[in-house]
């Protein structure tokens, strides 16, 4: 019993592990694909796959499709607003400029800026090791940015990609804080599920104006492949993987591996794309790593609460 119970732990941790891969994997594909396809087709195509896996999955689970209560459903439209529709727009448009393991470094400050919101918006408790935290992760992608020369960002340094990439980071952050609020009564499987739907729509209308209807029988294999790999992967097999995870060892344990993600980016932009590993973007990493892993560490001595007003 104690030897099967070691194997299922540490088939959960290796299916974590390979989650963060995967989402790693996640910027290499876009990426590629990038560089043929617009961004609001990459982004309809890859909701497209990822919806009727989901759709699987949710009917599977729960023996149908679970309905929603008239409070659930703008806040599972904003999920797909800014989850689904506006962070998939930027990340394409971002990764068309700059970098995959650039931007792997910038969108890797997500539970960054998610902390930070969270002691505005909710009043949460902000303790000394994740202030630390947000200081190295914010310090290691200036680094990575400025390319090891931090007062370059203030004479032109920062450029489009990095742009639409930190609003990714933004749009995620709402995406994690409105779904506190979708979550009330809905599992995460359903309510992705249906924030996906909601997504894939609003993204059918300006794909169609970007020439999708008409471009889509010219994409190469490497375009369909990478489109599938962000579909499957990166959104259904990594959503599923990790709240396995979730449920097998808890939020904390499994947020942990998160902190690989930034590393098999750069890893696989290297070994796949011919990124180069600069001195930069190594010691970037390291603190970008490190600052969420310690954003993400249960604090043992929370300060105080910091005392803002609501918005």
């Amino acid at each position: 019993m104690m030897e099967q119970k070691k194997r299922q732990v540490l088939l959960i941790y290796l299916k974590l592990f390979l989650t963060a891969v995967f989402w790693g994997g996640t910027f290499i594909a876009g990426r590629v694909v990038a560089r043929e396809v617009g961004p609001y087709s990459t982004a309809f195509f890859r909701f497209v796959i990822a919806s009727f896996f989901l759709l699987f999955l949710t009917r599977r689970e729960n023996g149908g499709f679970p309905g929603l209560r008239k409070t659930q459903i703008f806040p599972i439209i904003l999920l797909g607003a800014t989850g689904v529709f506006a962070y998939n727009v930027f990340f394409f448009k971002g990764l068309k400029l700059i970098n995959a393991g650039r931007a792997s470094l910038i969108i890797a400050n997500n539970p960054v800026v998610i902390a930070v919101l969270a002691v505005y918006l909710f009043r949460e408790k902000l303790g000394f090791i994740k202030m630390l935290g947000i200081v190295l992760s914010v310090g290691g992608a200036i680094v990575v940015i400025s390319k090891g020369d931090p007062f370059s960002i203030f004479h032109g340094a920062l450029g489009w990609g990095d742009f639409f990439i930190f609003l990714c980071v933004l749009c995620w952050a709402a995406f994690s804080l409105i779904g506190k609020a979708a979550m009330n009564g809905l599992s995460p499987l359903v309510a992705t599920t249906y924030s996906c739907l909601v997504g894939t729509a609003a993204l059918f209308i300006p794909a169609c104006a970007e020439g999708m209807m008409t471009s889509f029988v010219h994409y190469s294999g490497t375009a369909w492949f990478s489109i599938f790999y962000l579909g499957f992967f990166g959104t259904v097999l990594g959503f599923v993987w990790y709240y396995e995870g979730i449920d097998a060892i808890g939020a904390t344990k499994a947020s942990q591996f998160i902190n690989f993600v930034p590393i098999s980016a750069v890893l696989l932009a290297f070994l796949i794309l011919g990124e180069p590993i600069t001195f930069s973007l190594a010691t970037g990493t390291a603190f970008v790593c490190l600052g969420v892993y310690l954003t993400n560490k249960p604090a043992r001595f929370p300060m105080r609460a910091v005392e803002t007003k609501p918005p």
